[in-house]
């Protein structure tokens, strides 16, 4: 039970946490090794291997959507108080690129070049639109156009894992500068939003890839929400189904995901302390396809979605109105797609 001191300084803090948060798709990091279940022999027609495939010269094009979103909201006495505004922040970034393997080790690993044919970005900060960029409409002096056809190398291994970035420098010196929309690219060509774009999925390591239907591999995520803390996520990947129409076969992985510290103690006392003084609700769920064939990710979607709410420790005394309460939204949302 927080007092009423701590709760009026709760609602002030959680503003503070949120108007320092800004930038155009912030960056969530992988953490903690992957950890798989014991696989026991199965039937061929019954297991599949859960790997990238890489082939010399092949190019593939991919759109990603990148998005999150950060928000206040009051309740009771709080909603008529001028220093208590609902506050709405966002980054939405909408990205088309072509992947070109251009060398495969011994190992599997590929080095793959990246280039970047389109992209679209909208950064809404305190409910205000401060950046808004479509490299389709926008004339070629903005300095996010120079990013249009720019290109770095990353190497990759089969499990998903972005091992090295090479080659950068160029296109971060093409949009290089101190305007927010120089600043919104470079942070687009960090190692850390790189790394996010392009090794999201996290797949299991050769040797444990090949699962049979209804098997599960597991890693851990965390998350960074700037002041507000972190949380990490203990993500299980579940092998659905195994899809064959003749031509190619395809399978469908389900991922959930709950909070690590349900499910490791340790991890509790690594969350935010700020964080833990709601009572939090989250969803985070995903979806994979991917062609076996080919070893292709034809789409990744995930979407993690908590909601916190912190009560007046008097509600209930005062009167019969609604309770004064500071109610806290994040959500996160990715979404690879294969389109050529």
């Amino acid at each position: 039970m927080i007092s009423d001191k701590l709760f009026s300084w709760l609602a002030s803090a959680v503003i503070c946490a949120l108007l320092l948060t800004a930038g155009c798709a912030p960056v969530e990091k992988e953490a903690a090794p992957l950890e798989l279940e014991q696989i026991p022999k199965a039937e061929p027609a019954d297991t599949a291997v859960m790997a990238l495939k890489f082939t010399e010269q092949d190019s593939t094009t991919y759109r990603l959507l990148t998005q999150t979103e950060d928000g206040i909201r009051f309740g009771g006495s709080l909603a008529g108080d001028p220093q208590f505004k609902d506050k709405r922040n966002q980054n939405k970034v909408l990205m088309t690129f072509v992947q070109q393997i251009q060398d495969i080790d011994d190992k599997g690993n590929a080095l793959a070049k990246i280039t970047i044919k389109e992209l679209k970005c909208i950064v809404i900060y305190q409910n205000r639109v401060v950046l808004r960029f479509d490299s389709t409409k926008e004339d070629a002096n903005n300095p996010l156009a120079n990013l249009i056809g720019q290109s770095y190398t990353i190497e990759i291994t089969p499990a998903g894992q972005v091992e090295n970035i090479i080659d950068v420098e160029q296109a971060q010196a093409a949009v290089a500068g101190d305007s927010s929309a120089h600043k919104t690219a470079l942070k687009l060509l960090s190692a850390d939003a790189i790394k996010e774009r392009h090794g999201t999925l996290v797949l299991p390591q050769a040797g444990q890839n090949q699962l049979r239907t209804g098997q599960s591999w597991n890693n851990t995520k965390t998350f960074s929400f700037g002041l507000m803390g972190t949380e990490s996520y203990e993500k299980v990947y579940t092998l659905k189904q195994i899809d064959d129409d003749g031509a190619r076969r395809t399978a469908t992985i389900q991922m959930d995901a709950i909070p690590a510290s349900q499910t490791q103690p340790q991890q509790a006392e690594q969350t935010s302390s700020f964080l833990n003084m709601f009572d939090n609700t989250h969803k985070y769920t995903g979806r994979l396809r991917l062609d076996l064939d080919t070893g292709k990710v034809e789409q990744y979607y995930e979407k993690l979605k908590s909601d916190g709410v912190a009560v007046d420790p008097q509600a209930g005394q005062k009167d019969a109105n609604e309770p004064d309460m500071v109610k806290i939204g994040i959500m996160r949302i990715y979404n690879l797609e294969k389109i050529d």
